[in-house]
């Protein structure tokens, strides 16, 4: 017997699809989309962005070709409070969030399924890149490592997991969209939106002084010696080396790098790469979907950002804080990043990094 599913549809071709396997599955499927942005554009600038009215319309169209009843939810204002204003928040404090992860965690797994819960669907199906293990309900990564998205969805619980289905998992990203023409999807083609989906013109030095203002500091070496000035800590990353403005070159001559930023003081402390090299990570408010809390160290895998490198580990609990100990030094590791735990793969927990050493 099927179940009575509502497909979240962003009006792209990987939602679409995932509604259509919904239905081919047997399941009683509605689609919703969710209006997220408080003054949606008519269209999207390319590949940037989302949340448009030509979004919309889109996964209208494909909820129309697939036969499913479809509604738009008006999710702008809790959006804005719970990722938006949290991205800002968060760079003003000298942290570098993902607001994707926000989104999956606040937005389409808290607020999406509990009203969908509360309305009597059995789960949420979204048109992530992710498996479910059908026989631990563990996340794991998708068969596509190039579109694998478990990173960004390891902040779900298990509760959340339990009633979310990934219909893409197996499948790569090309045969979607072969799947999708097959199925007469006008948005068999549509561009994959990409960096930060509320920064449309992809400027988020240039969104961050809007909401911020000017905040003039100090650049500085490793010794303190002042290089040069900035407008705002916010607009720097760990890691960085474009966009330094400083007076004097290296004396070794090699280019200067973003090491830590300290917001109190407005202060960018840039140095050689060599600094940047990480071997422990202390991270906060762990979520645990597919083990227990440990009890002793586990030796595991750590990836810390999106579609990046993974480092073999060894990851304890002290307290509510999770500690990593890397086996090889990771580069340019900044607080408020993600630290995803694996067994292979299959997501451990995830939790939010605080300090590095």
């Amino acid at each position: 017997m099927g179940l009575r599913v509502l497909a979240a549809m962003s009006g792209g071709v990987d939602s679409a699809t995932a509604a259509a396997r919904a239905v081919d599955a047997g399941h009683e499927v509605t689609g919703v989309h969710l209006a997220l942005s408080q003054n949606p554009q008519s269209y999207r600038s390319g590949a940037r962005g989302c949340c448009t009215l030509e979004d919309a319309r889109d996964a209208r169209r494909a909820a129309d070709v697939i036969g499913i009843p479809f509604y738009v939810w008006d999710m702008a204002e809790r959006f804005a409070r719970d990722v938006v204003d949290d991205f800002v928040a968060e760079y003003a404090a000298g942290r570098t969030p993902n607001p994707c992860l926000r989104c999956n965690e606040k937005i389409k797994f808290a607020a999406v399924l509990d009203r969908a819960l509360a309305l009597g669907f059995d789960a949420v199906c979204t048109g992530h890149y992710a498996q479910i293990d059908s026989a631990t309900g563990a996340l794991r990564r998708a068969a596509d490592p190039g579109k694998d998205q478990s990173y960004v969805l390891a902040v779900l619980t298990r509760d959340q997991i339990a009633h979310a289905m990934f219909p893409l998992g197996d499948t790569p990203k090309s045969a979607v969209r072969e799947e999708a023409r097959g199925r007469g999807l006008l948005v068999a083609d549509k561009p994959d939106s990409h960096d930060v989906c509320f920064i449309a013109d992809g400027d988020t030095q240039g969104f961050l002084t809007r909401k911020l203002g000017p905040a003039p500091g100090q650049i500085v070496d490793e010794d303190g010696t002042v290089l040069g000035g900035h407008d705002g800590a916010y607009a720097f990353t760990v890691g960085q080396r474009k966009g330094l403005r400083v007076d004097r070159p290296a004396p070794d001559g090699r280019p200067r790098y973003v090491l830590s930023i300290e917001p109190v003081s407005s202060t960018v402390t840039v140095g050689s790469p060599e600094a940047l090299a990480v071997r422990e990570i202390t991270a906060v408010r762990p979520v645990w979907t597919g083990c227990e809390p440990p009890s002793v160290p586990v030796e595991c895998s750590v990836q810390l950002r999106a579609h990046g490198e993974v480092y073999s580990c060894v990851a304890a609990l002290s307290g509510d804080d999770l500690h990593i100990e890397l086996r090889e030094p990771a580069r340019a590791v900044a607080p408020g990043q993600a630290a995803v735990l694996y067994d292979g793969d299959t997501v451990l927990g995830s939790a939010t990094i605080s300090a590095t050493r």
